[in-house]
């Protein structure tokens, strides 16, 4: 198919035509066809992201390295998040080296914050527990006055520690921050808090407590306090957790000398941890001056533990306090809700409770729907929903929203249901992977819907995708066992390949 030249060619217009071509390599023809056309056209960093985005995302990591290239000659000033996005498209190809040669050779484009790329690089070798040549990258790259700020990138690397119990490890890393000219937020504390109770090292999480309580920027953060506290209360130390809560009431949330009032006698009279954890958390949410970020990040923490009727007590108080609530506490309740098999009661939140609070659903929140009636079988909903969201106004479903909905279609046997999806997701230029292609063909087959299997294979290689031999053996099978008219479309597809 030709495609339609503008009469005056901007970065902006070539980006549109790149997104929206199914063949990646037809893209990268008319990518290449730009500079030839229109002489004093430049390439801009907009262009070269989406163009190694369409590359990376469909495989093809040779033709990525070849914009690459070419950028670099251009001497084109590109956003970091350029470098990492093929950095990530490398990973996912199993070529972590090259990813690392990328980053290595930054310096000869004209790229002025490495910042992205160098976390992009980080959390890849953190998720494969590399932590070795994490450890190698880290020390031979930190330093460079191009990453412009380190904080994440210790967060992220404390995390990861934190998650193979060496805690210990993540406490060395917290205390080096300042060093770093970084200082700890919230979200440090928190990660270190969890480790140190998850290892069991109360002696240094209860340190890392006075040192919150003293750095200003993080007092009276309630929702980090709560972490040790339970966490004495489930190991049985009843004792050291009193000594710290009384320590919190005093100097960390600073509450009124009414609520330290006959504190032992009623914490020594609760019959169990879990009555003693109710208590603390009504003593720190009674005796604080909470705000909006403190209630949040303990309302998240309730549902991401189950604890689904606490979380709604605090949500009330809340509301009491004239605060509303966002949407990462609906969407944590949603997916505790769906965890703990109550669908209706999910599905109510974004129907009714949501919109009774003033708060509009998010993608994310949409996602964790879909996914969860996906997951518990309830098929014909999540179909009902993605319809309810997919009208104007609404929110527009992304690829991996699609794949819940075709995977879940095909798991509950309605593959031309899933085929009639397929075709929507293509029109909206969201590009099927090769495994969803796979499943819908293989069941269309099974259903003897072999001439649709054999349009679906066609459209799969229309976008230089290589079936394996088993698609085919698939369609081929099925068109010997009954005699159905599919050789022109087969043909036509064969045809196809020998050209990819």
């Amino acid at each position: 198919m030709s495609i339609a030249w503008p009469r005056l060619l901007t970065p902006t217009n070539l980006s549109k035509m790149i997104r929206s071509q199914k063949n990646p390599l037809k893209a990268l023809e008319i990518f290449n066809e730009a500079k030839v056309k229109y002489p004093s056209y430049r390439h801009n960093s907009l262009v070269y992201g989406t163009m190694i985005k369409v590359l990376g995302s469909r495989g093809r990591v040779t033709e990525m390295k070849q914009v690459l290239r070419v950028m670099k000659e251009d001497s084109c000033q590109c956003y970091g998040s350029v470098f990492a996005e093929a950095i990530r498209s490398y990973a996912n190809a199993g070529l972590l080296d090259e990813g690392i040669l990328l980053y290595n050779s930054l310096p000869e484009f004209n790229c002025v914050n490495f910042t992205e790329p160098f976390n992009a690089l980080l959390e890849i070798m953190l998720e494969e527990s590399k932590l070795e040549l994490c450890h190698r990258f880290i020390s031979e790259n930190f330093h460079r006055c191009e990453i412009k700020s380190r904080l994440h990138s210790l967060n992220l690397l404390m995390d990861a520690l934190c998650r193979i119990n060496r805690s210990d490890l993540a406490l060395q890393v917290f205390q080096e921050m300042s060093y770093q000219w970084c200082y700890p937020e919230r979200e440090s504390f928190r990660i270190l808090m969890k480790g140190l109770c998850k290892d069991g090292n109360f002696t240094e999480a209860t340190d890392l407590l006075n040192t919150m309580i003293s750095n200003k920027s993080c007092f009276a953060d309630v929702s980090v306090y709560r972490i040790l506290l339970e966490a004495l209360c489930d190991n049985g130390d009843v004792d050291e957790a009193l000594e710290v809560l009384e320590t919190v009431l005093r100097k960390g949330i600073r509450a009124p000398k009414r609520y330290l009032k006959d504190l032992h006698l009623h914490f020594n009279h609760m019959a169990s941890g879990e009555h003693r954890k109710a208590l603390m958390n009504e003593l720190l949410i009674r005796g604080s001056a909470l705000n909006s970020d403190s209630y949040t990040a303990m309302i998240v923490d309730l549902y991401n533990e189950g604890r689904i009727n606490e979380g709604d007590r605090l949500i009330k108080e809340m509301h009491k306090k004239g605060f509303r609530s966002s949407s990462p506490v609906y969407e944590a309740k949603t997916a505790a809700l769906f965890t703990s098999g109550e669908v209706e009661s999910a599905l109510e939140v974004v129907e009714r409770e949501m919109i009774e609070n003033g708060c509009l659903p998010t993608l994310r929140l949409h996602k964790i729907i879909i996914k969860g009636l996906c997951s518990t079988r309830h098929v014909p909903l999540a179909l009902a929903h993605f319809e309810k969201m997919s009208k104007p106004l609404g929110c527009s479903p992304d690829k991996e929203i699609y794949n819940y909905i075709v995977d879940g279609l095909c798991c509950y046997g309605n593959y031309m249901e899933a085929s009639r999806i397929l075709d929507k997701m293509i029109q909206k230029t969201l590009w099927p992977d090769d495994e969803m292609f796979i499943k819908i063909i293989h069941g269309l087959c099974h259903i003897q819907k072999q001439d649709i299997a054999a349009i679906w294979l066609e459209e799969m290689i229309s976008q230089a995708k290589v079936p394996q031999p088993h698609v085919w053996s698939s369609l081929v099978s099925s068109v010997c066992d009954k005699n159905f008219k599919l050789n022109s479309i087969l043909m036509d597809a064969l045809t196809g390949w020998e050209e990819c």
